[in-house]
């Protein structure tokens, strides 16, 4: 129990009273007057305010939420005392959640229930509980206040933004695909499964005409072919603590980590579409994981099971290690895509990995480039200071080209953009191989 702010002024009057009566003994009667009414007031409004029983809530929230989307919750207080109630209340969201809407006043009617909705934006991926809705209830009188907290606990999980997923996914169709500025490649030369018979069109060779089938039509019928359409393309995640950066996304702060995911769930949709079977391992996490290659869409329904509460860790990647267990898992030869960050230095355990992941697999390096670099260079040098700043700047580049042309040396493909532009580059770059029949 809490005195209200109205107790609190009605005693600082009641004070006042008495200083009044002190000078003047003719205000004395109204003063103690005014104290027995006081008295009493309290003592029936603690009674009152212990009075109500059973005051329960609900919470009405969906068990999966979108990373940086708003969604709405619902509360719903029950009332079955016989006083109207004064509330005022507080949901306890978990901590990394932004609300709007809280707390909130309300008067709850006697016997009867109160629905209200407030708004959550959840700030980070993974496994999050709702606690108990705290609720203060102001009742009679409205000198005390009583705060109780209703048992309404409820877990969920907060994935990547799988809204932004879906309409990259509607846009990633082979009508739409240019309009993400994914540009579409036709492959070269003809693909080696059979896909259906057709009459001859001109411009048809020789060996695409089914004898057979002729004969018995007695017109020219063709073979028609399709690209191979049984590839794997595997990812293998980095989440150690080189992924841990932020950057600015659409006026919010995204991580590389979660900018890497949304980018793996876009290619993963579109090489499902191509036919291709899609897997991932992880590495640089106290406990990897793995999603075995398949083909159907559920596929990716898995990877958002799998991937939504893997966070960037401390710990240094080990690529080598990292090449040794995904040989060991993966036999059939597929497309790697290694996500990761890499910075000026030059790993010892990178080459060996990748010519190791190079041996059974066609292997691409999708680097993570921090994108404050790039928006630091282009700005003037206005003096001095500015001008080391560039100079440092410059050489850090230099040295990270130079890891890339060991890189390219040895006969990795290589992929280096910023975060935000990864999807779509990803995708293009997945698409030209797609079309030159690298894989």
């Amino acid at each position: 129990m809490i005195p209200t702010l109205r107790l609190l002024r009605l005693l600082g009057a009641w004070t006042l009273l008495g200083l009044a009566a002190s000078v003047w003994a003719r205000v004395m009667p109204a003063w103690r007057a005014a104290g027995w009414i006081l008295l009493a007031a309290l003592a029936i409004d603690l009674i009152l305010s212990l009075w109500p029983k059973g005051l329960t809530g609900e919470r009405e929230v969906p068990g999966s939420l979108a990373l940086g989307e708003w969604r709405e919750v619902r509360l719903r207080l029950r009332n079955p005392s016989p006083f109207r109630l004064q509330v005022e209340w507080f949901d306890h969201h978990p901590s990394d959640f932004e609300s709007r809407g809280l707390p909130s006043h309300h008067a709850l009617p006697a016997r009867g229930f109160l629905d209200q909705a407030y708004q959550v934006r959840p700030a980070a991926r993974g496994r999050r509980n709702f606690g108990p809705i705290q609720v203060r209830v102001t009742t009679g009188l409205g000198l005390w206040a009583r705060t109780l907290k209703l048992p309404a606990a409820f877990p969920v999980k907060v994935f990547p933004n799988f809204a932004a997923v879906a309409r990259y996914a509607l846009l990633a169709t082979d009508q739409r695909l240019s309009m993400l500025g994914i540009l579409k490649r036709p492959r070269r030369g003809e693909g080696l499964d059979f896909h259906q018979l057709r009459e001859y069109r001109q411009g048809d060779t020789i060996r695409q005409v089914d004898w057979k089938a002729s004969a018995r039509s007695r017109k020219l019928i063709c073979r028609e072919y399709q690209d191979e359409r049984d590839q794997q393309v595997v990812f293998l995640l980095d989440c150690g603590r080189r992924m841990s950066p932020l950057d600015r996304l659409d006026g919010r702060e995204l991580g590389h980590f979660d900018q890497a995911l949304n980018a793996l769930f876009l290619l993963g949709y579109v090489a499902l579409k191509q036919g291709d079977a899609v897997g991932v391992a992880t590495f640089a996490e106290d406990r990897p994981r793995t999603v075995a290659p398949h083909k159907s869409l559920v596929t990716l329904e898995r990877l958002f099971q799998e991937l939504f509460d893997v966070q960037p860790t401390t710990h240094a990647p080990d690529y080598l290690a990292a090449a040794e267990t995904f040989l060991r898992q993966f036999r059939k030869r597929s497309l790697v895509i290694l996500l990761t960050n890499l910075r000026d230095e030059e790993d010892a355990t990178l080459l060996p990995a990748l010519d190791l992941l190079r041996s059974r697999h066609l292997v691409l390096l999708a680097n993570l480039r921090e994108g404050v670099v790039d928006e630091f260079l282009s700005q003037p040098v206005t003096g001095f200071e500015a001008a080391l700043d560039h100079a440092v700047a410059h050489d850090y580049m230099a040295r990270r080209g130079t890891l890339f042309q060991h890189v390219l040396h040895g006969g990795t493909r290589v992929l280096d953009v910023t975060p935000a532009k990864l999807p779509t580059a990803l995708v293009n770059r997945y698409l030209e191989l797609k079309a030159s029949g690298a894989f």
